[in-house]
């Protein structure tokens, strides 16, 4: 199971996830320019006025961390699945001083975090128990040949890769306003995907960077972390943000969404959790409820709510 998919379809076997490479790039990144911070690795593209997608596209999650600048200091929001050197490129982009917030603590979002010394967290049990580090099948699973559409960077051992231990250096909480300096970000904790999930919302210019909380594709909500319920609630919330927002900048795939698309999300959530949808067996532990925009997967044994 990947992130990937097109028009919400998840790639449900290795057939598909073989593929995903001919299925790139996404037409939606020709709205966008290449900017000249990109590498080997990553594609930096400027989406808003000093907010820059860094999209890992060669990669089978296909993962968009975001650097969002003011005068004064810079919020890099994810870091990435640490395959490739993600502090130098926020280099090229940025010398303001740059503090991390993760949109949660997967490892396909914090696998840079090693390389900065001032990350903020909500600092749940969660949180803490993956800044430690760890090294897995699964994170091997990331850096095999099927998940790539290109060889590896130097300095990435497929034997070994994993998540590199750092510190957070300070908590936040929900409704917390961080100014940049003629940007002012706010927290609002979104638990439902992971109890640690996080949204960044810009009032002032109508932008909300979602996490894995929404993006154009199969949305997980099969993991042991996993709070249905929590997550509905979550949903609501960024729906009744929408009506005052331009933009939506996901995790995954795409760096742009409809802000739209937040209030169908939660419609469709309420039908899936009604029981009105019906789902699509793509493993022999896991279901997708398809429509247009996105997708859930989720365990079959999820229940009704």
């Amino acid at each position: 199971l990947t992130h990937g998919g097109d028009d919400g379809a998840a790639y449900s076997s290795a057939a598909e996830i073989g593929t995903f490479c001919d299925r790139l790039p996404r037409p939606a990144y020709a709205a966008f320019e290449l900017h000249p911070a990109s590498d080997e690795w990553f594609e930096v593209y400027a989406v808003e006025p000093r907010v820059w997608a860094i999209y890992e596209p060669f990669q089978w999650q296909e993962v968009i961390s975001y650097l969002i600048e003011g005068e004064d200091a810079a919020i890099l929001f994810d870091t990435g699945n640490g395959i490739g050197d993600i502090a130098a490129v926020v280099e090229r982009l940025t010398d303001k001083p740059i503090m991390v917030i993760n949109s949660h603590n997967h490892y396909d979002h914090i696998g840079g975090n090693y390389q900065f010394d001032s990350i903020l967290s909500v600092g749940t049990d969660f949180s803490l128990s993956k800044a430690t580090g760890a090294t897995s099948d699964s994170h091997r699973a990331e850096v095999s040949p099927e998940a790539l559409c290109k060889p590896l960077p130097d300095g990435v051992d497929p034997a070994t890769h994993g998540t590199r231990a750092y510190r957070i250096t300070r908590k936040i909480v929900d409704g917390e306003t961080l100014d940049l300096g003629g940007r002012t970000l706010e927290v609002i904790r979104i638990p439902g995907h992971t109890d640690d999930s996080v949204a960044l919302l810009d009032r002032a210019n109508g932008l909300l960077w979602s996490g894995d909380s929404f993006y154009a594709g199969p949305i997980w909500l099969f993991a042991p972390e996993t709070d249905l319920v929590a997550y509905r609630e979550s949903v609501a919330k960024l729906a009744a943000l929408a009506p005052g927002l331009n933009a939506v900048l996901p995790a995954h795939n795409t760096p742009k969404a409809d802000p739209g698309l937040l209030i169908e999300l939660h419609r469709s959530l309420q039908k899936v959790l009604a029981g009105d949808v019906e789902p699509v067996s793509i493993s022999d532990d896991h279901v997708e409820f398809r429509f247009e925009n996105f997708s859930f997967l989720l365990r079959k044994d999820y229940g009704r709510l």
